[in-house]
């Protein structure tokens, strides 16, 4: 990613927290990080006083001001033990809070206009983007923010010191003031360079190895999602040589990110214990020609190593900049596709209408194929309509389009003002919980009818096994079959009572006389429902009232049954 472009990346996911209405309380909380990290400054400044105090002492047998300086570097040191733990304290907190609200808000605009359901082939592994990338955000963010601000500290406040300690050197003729202070600037811009150069190819791997994992992890979640269906398939020997190859990928990744690492931390490492030597050899000649003590060497070391770590800090810090850029990278492109998946809006109007009526529907793939060409009907209230043709023609396709998910069609579709409409899919969906969760869904569990009612509904769909585990917990798409599921999802439909319902095979793994049943509890329970079905079995015909049939081409033929 250019440079350019990593930077308006990261400022488009900085700036929301920043400006959000928790920003008072967020730019307090930083204010009084950031003055800690402050205060941690100044302590070493007086440590590195002390250093001078001490050493001197030391080189003079000055036994009476030993202890003393002693209890004095212990009063330094544990102030600045205190402020150093609640300064880390604070800017955990500060990254719960942001984390929370950028999750938050993450989720939202992922839901927002069933933007997870376009983003399905848009996107890789949304999943780890909200769940860890945001959580690295915010903690390599705050890091680098706060590190950089008390680097810039203590390049101000060290400067000042190494300046005064480090006199003046004549070259050539000319006097340099302050030379150890230039030199350190010398220094650290060409270490800063080089590690560029020797580091840089990490933003990529750290990228690469970020998705890998992702995939591997998701190759294995759907074995588990799918277990039954692997088992029956003997699918084992398949699946293990998908899990090797996505995990080679990880492996081959994780190689290269080791050789590049490796390549850096030789020479960030060579470069740290370089600058420990250096300000001493430079210095030497001052202290053999007694114009400084002890303690003024050893000040002048530890102040170098100051400003020499200030000036060094993106060096230092490069590891944690690839980390950063790759998770930018990935939230920021996360971040457009939502964007786009939100522009992508479904030409279909609505309107109000005393029954389901639909006016020069068009509907296509996403190629340009056209499933269907100004489809045209209205439905009479608590009629029933089955949708034929052969696999593929876009039956399902039309019940998306009817429900307002598929983009790729225009026309016009009007239902009764504050009609009430459900869909039902070929396989349920049971969200992880309780029975009662399941059953009840998508309403919240606080909303939940009496248990009664409950009860009495599932054993009217004829699952009596169920009816003392409304609050049992578990994965209940594992647990019950398929035929149960697609039960429980007509027990959703008595406890909700739409005015249409829209049902896509929704009785497909039921036996004949059981999706006779199933309707013919609908209209018992439900007498002034109206229906649109897509279904292939002719036992079907019998209970719905109008045929719509599509050839796939666009064309499709609607007739009265039984007329």
């Amino acid at each position: 990613m250019e440079t350019k472009k990593l930077f308006r990346g990261f400022w488009s996911l900085f700036k929301g927290y920043w400006s959000s209405e928790e920003k008072w309380k967020a730019r307090g909380l930083l204010a009084i990080v950031i003055a800690m990290n402050f205060a941690i400054v100044w302590l070493l400044v007086q440590i590195n006083s002390w250093y001078n105090e001490f050493y001197n002492a030391l080189q003079n047998y000055e036994a009476e001001n030993f202890w003393p300086l002693i209890g004095q570097f212990s009063a330094l040191a544990f102030v600045h033990i205190i402020i150093a733990v609640y300064a880390v304290y604070l800017r955990q907190m500060l990254q719960i809070k942001w984390r929370t609200w950028m999750t938050k808000n993450y989720l939202a605009a992922w839901l927002e206009g069933q933007t997870y359901y376009k983003l399905q082939d848009a996107t890789d592994n949304p999943d780890q983007r909200i769940s860890e990338d945001i959580g690295q955000f915010v903690n390599l963010t705050l890091q680098l923010i706060i590190g950089f601000l008390r680097q810039l500290t203590t390049l101000a406040a060290f400067g000042v010191v190494l300046w005064e300690l480090s006199g003046s050197i004549t070259i050539a003729g000319l006097v340099i003031p302050g030379y150890m202070f230039w030199f350190s600037f010398v220094y650290s811009g060409l270490g800063t360079f080089f590690a560029h150069k020797v580091g840089r190819k990490l933003i990529g791997l750290n990228f690469d190895q970020q998705k890998y994992e992702a995939d591997f992890r998701f190759s294995m979640m759907r074995v588990r999602e799918n277990s039954e269906s692997i088992a029956f398939y003997r699918g084992e020997a398949s699946e293990l040589e998908g899990f090797n190859l996505k995990f080679s990928n990880v492996i081959k990744n994780y190689w290269q990110l080791m050789k590049k690492t490796k390549h850096l931390n030789f020479y960030v490492n060579g470069y740290a214990q370089l600058a420990i030597i250096v300000p001493l050899l430079m210095a030497a000649p001052r202290y053999f020609a007694k114009e400084i003590q002890l303690g003024g060497l050893m000040q002048i070391s530890s102040a170098f190593g100051r400003v020499q770590d200030a000036l060094s800090f993106f060096v230092d810090s490069y590891d944690t900049l690839a980390n950063l850029a790759a998770v930018i990278n990935r939230l920021a492109g996360f971040t457009e596709h939502m964007e786009d998946a939100q522009k992508i809006q479904s030409k279909v109007s609505t309107a109000t209408a005393p029954e389901l009526k639909i006016s020069a529907l068009n509907v296509s793939l996403p190629t340009g194929r056209e499933l269907l060409k100004k489809l045209s009907l209205q439905l009479q209230n608590t009629k029933a309509l089955l949708v034929t043709g052969a696999s593929g023609c876009g039956k399902s396709t039309l019940l998306r389009t009817l429900a307002g998910i598929w983009a790729y069609a225009s026309g016009e579709i009007s239902l009764p003002k504050n009609s009430r409409v459900m869909f039902l899919p070929q396989k349920p969906y049971l969200p992880l919980g309780t029975l009662r969760r399941a059953l009840i869904y998508p309403a919240a569990e606080k909303d939940s009818p009496p248990d009664d009612k409950l009860k009495k509904i599932l054993q009217t769909v004829d699952l009596p096994a169920l009816v003392d585990k409304l609050d049992t917990t578990d994965d209940w798409s594992r647990i019950l079959s398929l035929g149960e599921q697609q039960r429980l999802a007509f027990a959703r439909v008595l406890l909700s009572a739409p005015d249409y319902i829209f049902l896509d095979e929704a009785t497909s793994a039921l036996d004949e006389p059981r999706e006779i049943e199933m309707y013919e509890l609908l209209r018992e329970e439900l007498p002034k429902v109206t229906v649109v079905s897509v279904g292939h079995r002719s036992t079907l015909f019998k209970l719905h009232d109008v045929e719509l049939n599509l050839d796939g081409t666009g064309n499709y033929n609607l007739r009265t049954i039984g007329g």
